[in-house]
């Protein structure tokens, strides 16, 4: 056993997660990688090539660095799992209008899960992954802060972790930029990881047709909701739509309607099976609530307000909002509007660099003060 101890590493076969399992062999660690084959994209139906962290090339990939370096390498199977509670949550969210955030779902109940149970078998101290991210420990809490790379950052994805699975994950490449992780793969040998492109899709959907994707996967999808009303915010009709699992909050393209001005899905009605459209600033809301909390710097901040800085979705800069908790929610107060919030996407609080928490998007408010936020509905 090595001083530093033994560390099982998420290996996807990516440049991030080979050099991370490079760093801690470095670094001294006993290393173990581990691959995990999540989706087999033949049976979605889909047209294109297997690609991503669940092609043959890419767990060859993260074998053959194992093999350079001399740790074990193990391959594991968890699709039935993955697809179990990842594709079929995918799935009913949409149906449910919706819009989903897979991959926080599967890294919070899925990966790190499946990691530590196999680091436990493996005798293994600590479990690793190549996310640009950091986690420290203070005041007895375990605390994930973003990655020094702000362009690279994925703390977003990472809110879900718990408290045991954090005291036992390392982020080797929280520290440094990904021109950093290119040189170090260069220095190394690496050149197949440096030239490699990268994938930024839901990996059982690589073609991103998350419509086609539903309709493969739900019989007679198309049938029982085509025909459903656009209509604005006051209700008035104006047109039909090919069914509102198809649409997402936000969205502008693809509509298929012109109304001789730019309009965006401000909202998503399933029961009446409507998909409402505003303008740009109908789109804006002040406040949201967020459900099924996960906390990290804080065990609880309920009977206080807190200023913090506000995430709706990944790629969002995040925005100045006050938020209280109560209970399992959060309620959550912007200074100015914010657009296109989604119920079903993940909404994470700042404090600085550091994770406050995390939740999902239930629904949202506009037209409100702080003074006067709305109750939070028991539905």
């Amino acid at each position: 056993m090595s001083k530093h101890g033994r560390v099982l590493v998420a290996m996807s076969g990516g440049i991030d997660s080979s050099l991370a399992a490079v760093m801690l062999h470095e670094q001294g660690y006993e290393v173990i990688g581990m691959t995990m084959k999540t989706w087999d994209y033949q049976t979605s139906g889909g047209s294109k090539k297997e690609t991503g962290c669940c092609s043959l090339d890419s767990i060859n990939d993260a074998r053959n660095i194992a093999v350079n370096l001399g740790f074990p390498h193990f391959i594991v199977d968890i699709r039935e799992e993955f697809g179990d509670y990842v594709i079929d949550h995918f799935t009913n969210e949409y149906l449910d209008g919706r819009t989903p955030n897979p991959c926080v779902l599967c890294n919070t109940h899925i990966k790190w899960d499946s990691l530590l149970r196999r680091a436990d078998k493996l005798d293994c101290e600590f479990i690793a992954t190549g996310h640009y991210a950091n986690v420290r420990e203070e005041n007895s809490r375990f605390v994930i802060s973003k990655g020094k790379d702000e362009h690279k950052d994925q703390s977003y994805a990472l809110w879900g972790i718990s408290q045991e699975s954090l005291s036992r994950t390392k982020y080797p490449l929280g520290h440094l930029h990904k021109s950093e992780i290119r040189d170090m793969a260069t220095e190394r040998g690496f050149h197949e990881l440096v030239t490699k492109s990268e994938s930024y899709e839901i990996c059982f959907v690589p073609d991103n047709d998350y419509r086609g994707f539903l309709k493969r996967r739900v019989e007679g999808l198309e049938d029982q909701v085509s025909g459903g009303e656009f209509v604005l915010e006051d209700g008035t009709v104006v047109g039909t739509h090919e069914g509102y699992p198809f649409y997402t909050v936000g969205q502008r393209k693809g509509l298929g309607i012109a109304l001789g001005y730019p309009v965006y899905v401000t909202e998503i009605q399933k029961d009446k099976n409507r998909v409402v459209l505003g303008t740009f600033d109908e789109l804006s809301r002040d406040g949201m609530y967020v459900k099924n909390l996960t906390m990290q710097k804080y065990a609880s901040i309920e009977g206080e307000r807190k200023d913090t800085i506000t995430k709706v979705r990944y790629n969002d800069n995040g925005t100045p909002a006050v938020i209280e908790q109560v209970g399992d929610t959060m309620k959550v107060f912007f200074g100015k509007g914010v657009s296109a919030i989604a119920p079903g996407q993940a909404a994470v609080f700042y404090e600085g660099n550091d994770v406050i928490g995390g939740g999902w998007i239930k629904s949202s408010f506009h037209q409100a003060k702080l003074a006067e936020m709305p109750a939070i509905s028991s539905k």
